[in-house]
């Protein structure tokens, strides 16, 4: 295995660890999870949680590796509270089994950007700005309301993520060595963390089930 990769996976696997058992945890608490996503309060949770995201990747190069581990886990926290809401709405069991889906098809395309030999570093923008469009399109959508348009976003975004597993783990290597194994790993793992939970979240929406009332 390529050097720091190792390491890279051992902290993807600490960040969703981490956010499953907080997310777990804090479904146990219907009442102060209704008093987080209510109001401000969650708005402040999501601008914490995009506020994280761009420190650590805006000081990367300049933080220390123990300053680059409390973002990654801070941000697996704040994610975590989120999740909570996940395991209020669907069953159990159908977690666990889009997660073990999730992995597997995870691990497919990992491999495939671990051992493809094609530049993808053009592919990279093509990613962004079809992430962006579909944002754009899927805010739109919470006016409209469409359960198709719905459904058509789902599943480009579902071929984003899979696409951005393929390219972050091509440029990982490269990120290990232009800042270090230590942080290249942390920050790694970050990039794969929110490629898995988006993938996650999206494949729920398809093969998760609902909680009865």
């Amino acid at each position: 295995m390529k050097k720091g990769f190792s390491k890279m996976f051992a902290w993807l696997f600490i960040g969703l660890l981490v956010t499953f058992v907080v997310g777990y945890g804090t479904s146990s608490c219907p009442i102060a999870l209704e008093r987080m996503f209510s109001g401000m309060s969650s708005l402040i949770v999501v601008l914490l949680e995009i506020g994280v995201a761009i420190f650590f990747s805006a000081r990367l190069e300049k933080m220390s590796v123990t300053t680059a581990k409390i973002c990654y886990l801070i941000y697996s926290v704040i994610t975590g509270f989120t999740f909570g809401l996940i395991f209020l709405v669907y069953e159990l069991t159908s977690i666990v089994m889009v997660f073990l889906a999730t992995a597997l098809v995870f691990g497919i395309f990992a491999l495939i950007g671990y051992f493809t030999k094609r530049d993808l570093s053009k592919f990279g923008s093509w990613l962004l700005m079809s992430l962006i469009a579909v944002i754009i399109v899927s805010i739109v959508n919470i006016f409209i309301a469409s359960s198709m348009l719905e459904l058509i976003i789902s599943i480009i975004f579902i071929i984003i993520f899979l696409g951005y597993i393929v390219f972050d783990m091509k440029n990982a290597e490269g990120l290990i060595e232009a800042v270090g194994e230590e942080k290249g790993a942390i920050y790694g793992a970050f990039q794969l963390y929110l490629d898995f939970i988006n993938l996650f979240i999206r494949l729920l929406r398809f093969l998760g089930k609902i909680k009865d009332n």
